[in-house]
């Protein structure tokens, strides 16, 4: 694999390993010495829905748990017994130091954004395979951009991708108000779609200025009872049923799921239905991450970031997270 860097990481004690997973709020931040070579660039994290994927400390390892141990499942990719990343953070912005002997895309300098599955992103430097990142708009910034791919690219991926979305569809999107959802409004819209969106009644006048047609609270309208007919249906928030998705939709995409009993529940029935029912997790890619950089560029998306935190906070962010209510992204800063 063709790697490049985003300065370059530094080891990790094998004495400070993580050995189980605990509370989320046991988080241990502190800054520490580092054997990272290359001068320190003011670098932009994004703490979304995708937390969980790497675990460890900030700097060096500590513990952590998938929140509240209701991951279980999770653990056989991420780890059965302890965390296999030591490090939280999967996605970044900040400025190339170094590159592999392979990369021809990337130079020293150049402002960039990506992902990186495998943890590492909250800390000074991270090492990132090229074919997950892409050049920034000449315009963003670091906070906003680092905010962009996990979410920026489910939402995408979930439209173009696999929700095969046209022109003057219609698209129904339940979970709009978060991460996913509200970059799942905007792409829509750029592609000529009309939208009727779900969310909280406080997140009403939130999800209307980011570009719904119609919205709906679910606080106040039984989402379960909904009668309308829609081309496409895209649950962010993982609460519609397979009945839910044949009643309105012709077509439907699953990207979130709220437990592991609905998802098996909504793919049973899937595997032994006829509905256009697609369940996936969205995969890095420079391509779809530079749509998505062109869309900001040009002004057709937008990112919207309800609170930034320094990094010394990144459990308190997780927490925040953890409640389901933001509208939007969080953002965590590495100071200078």
């Amino acid at each position: 694999m063709r790697f490049w860097r985003v300065g370059v990481t530094s080891g990790v004690p094998s004495e400070n390993k993580t050995k189980h997973y605990e509370s989320l709020y046991q988080i241990k931040i502190r800054r520490t010495r580092s054997t990272a070579t290359g001068r320190s660039r003011k670098s932009h994290y994004q703490i979304g829905s995708h937390f969980g994927r790497g675990q460890g400390e900030f700097g060096q390892p500590c513990r952590l748990a998938y929140p509240k141990g209701k991951t279980f499942f999770a653990r056989f990719s991420f780890g059965l017994f302890k965390p296999k990343d030591k490090i939280l953070g999967a996605d970044f912005s900040g400025i190339v130091e170094a590159v592999g002997n392979n990369v021809t895309d990337f130079k020293v300098g150049d402002r960039v954004f990506g992902e990186s599955l495998q943890g590492g992103a909250f800390a000074e430097y991270i090492c990132a395979p090229a074919h997950a990142c892409a050049i920034m708009p000449e315009e963003a910034n670091f906070t906003e951009m680092a905010c962009v791919p996990i979410a920026g690219l489910t939402a995408l991926q979930a439209l173009t991708t696999h929700g095969k979305l046209k022109t003057g569809e219609s698209v129904f999107i339940n979970g709009s108000s978060g991460g996913v959802g509200h970059f799942a409004v905007q792409i829509a819209k750029a592609h000529g779609a009309k939208v009727t969106a779900i969310c909280s009644s406080k997140s009403v006048d939130f999800v209307k200025a980011v570009g719904a047609d119609k919205v709906l609270a679910y606080d106040q309208h039984d989402i379960h009872q909904h009668q309308g007919a829609y081309d496409l249906v895209v649950d962010t928030h993982g609460n519609l049923s397979y009945d839910d998705y044949k009643r309105f939709g012709q077509r439907g995409v699953m990207v979130g799921f709220t437990t592991m009993g609905h998802m098996f529940s909504v793919l049973l029935k899937k595997a032994f239905g006829k509905f256009n029912l697609t369940q996936f997790t969205a995969q890095a890619n420079t391509a779809d991450l530079e749509t998505l950089a062109s869309l900001i560029q040009k002004g057709k998306i937008k990112v919207y970031i309800e609170k930034t935190y320094p990094y010394e906070k990144i459990p308190e962010a997780i927490g925040y997270i953890e409640a389901m209510h933001t509208k939007g992204k969080v953002a965590m800063v590495w100071k200078e």
